[in-house]
């Protein structure tokens, strides 16, 4: 089967990626082996450009090098959206028995991707694109999107979970939508995966040669 490839980049970096020495992943050898036998016919990764922090100045620097790597692979395209970043007032939890229960915080978003991802998701299925697709994130609100896919257009769908750390499961509206029946499992990306499809520590682009982030 031919499949086109919707990869949401935060949802996989915080679901499976984050606090592993994974980050230097190659999408598309991690793809195909996650699906073996199948042609992958695209990937469109869709993301956002982090903040420098003062904790953490060098972020941008990374994920740029990242980029970099993914740009070496054949059929793959990057889609950006942007972070945004907002002081919002939100209330303690738990909450104290005195004092204030009303704190200012720093607010990170990530804004486009979902939306984006559904816009790509039908509009390649529409152009016959691909004969199935894949969807690689956890977030709930890409359910009527991939619902639509199964029963308007009448292709093959996949959701392949980030749910490999931490306590997060796969998400029960994404599981209907795709038309699994209760208790079949769902499908959850593999962290020995992970760990088997890396890039070289060095890459080779028509800019030069250029290395794997130190500290990542």
């Amino acid at each position: 089967m031919k499949l086109s490839v919707y990869v949401d980049a935060f949802n996989l970096y915080y679901g499976s990626l984050f606090g592993t020495a994974y980050k230097w992943l190659n999408l598309l050898d991690f793809v195909q082996a996650s699906f073996p036998g199948h042609q992958i016919n695209r990937i469109r990764y869709f993301t956002a450009r982090v903040k420098a922090r003062p904790h953490d100045p060098e972020q941008p620097m990374r994920q740029e090098t990242y980029f970099r790597a993914l740009r070496t692979l054949p059929n793959l395209t990057i889609h950006q959206g942007h972070y945004l970043e907002k002081p919002v007032r939100m209330p303690l939890f738990p909450v104290p028995a005195s004092g204030a229960q009303i704190v200012q915080v720093l607010k990170s978003e990530e804004k486009g991707s979902d939306v984006n991802i559904a816009t790509y998701l039908l509009v390649d299925g529409f152009e016959n694109e691909y004969e199935g697709a894949v969807v690689v994130s956890n977030d709930s609100d890409l359910a009527e999107p991939i619902r639509l896919v199964r029963t308007k257009l009448r292709r093959r769908i996949f959701v392949l979970h980030p749910c490999s750390r931490g306590s997060r499961s796969p998400s029960i509206e994404l599981r209907k939508a795709v038309g699994l029946r209760s208790g079949a499992p769902a499908l959850v990306v593999n962290p020995a995966l992970l760990a088997a499809h890396q890039f070289p520590p060095t890459l080779t682009d028509a800019t030069g040669v250029f290395h794997k982030p130190a500290k990542w």
